[in-house]
């Protein structure tokens, strides 16, 4: 029996779009957009974005009690476990400290009572002084990418950075190698 639903009229009329292909951010850029922001706060949510490669959704949900030394319990992500371990590098670790310290924050506080919508604003806003069209989760990708392409193995990108159940789903964040950037890494595994 043949499917009706490949039937070349079908098949024409409901075709998938094309993926555009996202830009993935430079460190420059990234790290430019993070020193220039002024409010504490809103450096630590750009930080934990780009270098720990947190989803926006998770972020805005720790709380105090989640944080712990150089890691962050991650309540109700998005894989639908009840918990995830996020970790972080020890600075990040140390201003989030001094952040909560000098917000006077209790356990049971968010780390940042703010909604996504303000979140995306705030990030929208930022890339904007730099004439960078950037999303919450650009930060995520560039997490990734800068990871990968500085001799991370694929396998700790997608679980420890990106918390992925699968490698195929870390494929489609990082970006495409260039030509030149294949040529080096060719050098850099056998030689010159």
């Amino acid at each position: 029996m043949k499917n009706p639903c490949n039937a070349s009229l079908l098949s024409k009329s409901f075709r998938m779009p094309k993926q555009i292909p996202h830009q993935i951010l430079d460190k420059e850029t990234v790290d430019e957009m993070i020193y220039n922001t002024k409010r504490q706060r809103d450096r630590l949510i750009m930080e934990l974005q780009a270098r720990c490669g947190l989803r926006i959704g998770e972020l805005l949900k720790i709380r105090v009690s989640d944080v712990a030394e150089r890691t962050i319990t991650l309540r109700e992500p998005k894989s639908g476990k009840n918990a995830e371990i996020a970790y972080m590098p020890e600075t990040i670790s140390r201003k989030i400290a001094e952040y909560i310290k000098t917000k006077n924050l209790q356990s049971d506080n968010r780390l940042f009572p703010i909604c996504y919508s303000t979140a995306r604003s705030l990030i929208k806003r930022l890339g904007a002084k730099l004439n960078v069209n950037i999303s919450p989760h650009d930060l995520r990708r560039y997490s990734a990418t800068y990871a990968s392409r500085n001799g991370v193995p694929l396998e700790v990108v997608s679980k420890v950075i990106l918390r992925h159940q699968d490698l195929k789903t870390t494929q489609v964040y990082l970006g495409k190698i260039s030509d030149c950037e294949a040529i080096r890494w060719m050098d850099i595994l056998h030689g010159r």
